[in-house]
């Protein structure tokens, strides 16, 4: 078994901005490294982002033929550049768009069909990560802690913020995680109410004010009283889209400071502090650069935290770091999924490949 792998992971966010293409290196010593070599977000075509963002309402024909052109495109961008840097490629890692996350009925969809992608980028292709953990009863997600666990192991907490902000962390000699929280997927919902794709440093959520009553509610959703492996699903989220449309006669802008002071609260109540020294928290995805929040973050538990400065690839390109990692492990038939975070019966190795 060959012990470095060249590869390049995909993300497509529940945010829904564009796609994500790391093209990435691992090598396995007594621990695993890696480098980012490149990345870059390639915005979805206009007509592709719409029909993505409402996949889940599309009709089963149209959602099929949705599933082999977003898997034809991701295909023909990751051959652009392949060519642009004429690199040596093992394989291609694909989140995919997820469509359906009901794990309660054993299911986790992300399209962008595996053998139009492999035919498109004539490379070869992993993708379905999640499903077999919801057939062993698992959430199916989050995927991404066993890669917190091996290459970012020195952090005491792994949190993105993405369209949903989460979080790992290892607890005794168990690596958990879980959703905390919405993020971007709200965020970018009410910047829209100012013709903005989101809300650059925060700025817009500075100038609100807290709405103390749809703060409260917010805190008192439901989905914070679950205890162990948990998760977002698009489902969930129409409860918070139905919370918040009830208070649309607020302005935008106090929703969004609303939010911002809503993540702020969840973040810190899953926080353990220790006395002995202060514990540091890698904070990666689109939110990281959500100035006004860290800023707000960062105040509220300096005592005891410290929010890790690092290179600004991770902080963009964390997730499709990690899900080329995903496909590095399916390569070599080792576990990419933990059950100690997903509740399945046990830790697996998910991912369909095309041409390997």
């Amino acid at each position: 078994m060959k012990d470095s792998y060249n590869v390049i992971g995909l993300m497509s966010g529940t945010s829904g901005d564009g796609l994500d293409i790391a093209y990435c290196t691992f090598e396995k010593r007594a621990n695993w490294s890696f480098e980012i070599i490149h990345g870059e977000t390639v915005p979805f075509p206009e007509k592709m982002g719409k029909d993505l963002q409402y996949s889940h309402e599309l009709d089963s024909l149209s959602l099929a033929l949705l599933d082999v052109s977003f898997g034809k495109w991701m295909g023909e961008e990751v051959r652009k550049v392949v060519d642009k840097l004429a690199i040596e490629v093992d394989a291609v890692c694909s989140h995919g768009h997820t469509v359906f996350h009901q794990p309660q009925n054993g299911l986790s969809l992300q399209i962008g069909n595996g053998w139009a992608m492999h035919q498109a980028a004539a490379l070869p292709v992993i993708n379905d990560f999640r499903m077999l953990d919801v057939q062993l009863g698992g959430q199916g997600a989050p995927l991404v802690p066993i890669g917190d666990q091996l290459l970012f192991g020195e952090m005491d907490y792994c949190i993105n913020l993405g369209g949903i902000a989460n979080i790992s962390m290892e607890k005794g000699d168990q690596r958990l995680a879980f959703d905390i929280c919405p993020f971007n997927l709200l965020l970018n919902r009410y910047a829209g109410a100012f013709g903005k794709p989101y809300d650059e440093d925060g700025l817009i959520a500075k100038k609100g004010k807290v709405l103390e009553n749809v703060l409260d509610q917010l805190n008192r959703l439901s989905y914070y009283q679950k205890q162990g492996a948990k998760s977002l699903g698009r489902e969930d989220l129409d409860v918070y889209f139905e919370l918040l449309e009830r208070s649309k006669e607020n302005a935008p802008e106090d929703i969004m400071r609303t939010l911002v002071e809503h993540y702020v609260v969840q973040i810190m109540a899953v926080l353990s502090s220790s006395k002995s020294r202060k514990k540091s928290i890698l904070i990666t995805g689109g939110g990281a650069f959500n100035k006004f929040f860290i800023e707000r973050l960062g105040s509220s538990i300096e005592q005891y935290f410290e929010i890790e400065k690092v290179d600004e690839s991770i902080v963009n390109f964390k997730e499709a770091l990690i899900f080329g990692f995903l496909g590095v492990l399916r390569m070599r038939g080792e576990n990419n999924c933990l059950s100690s975070v997903t509740g399945a019966k046990r830790d697996n190795c998910g991912g369909t490949a095309y041409g390997l």
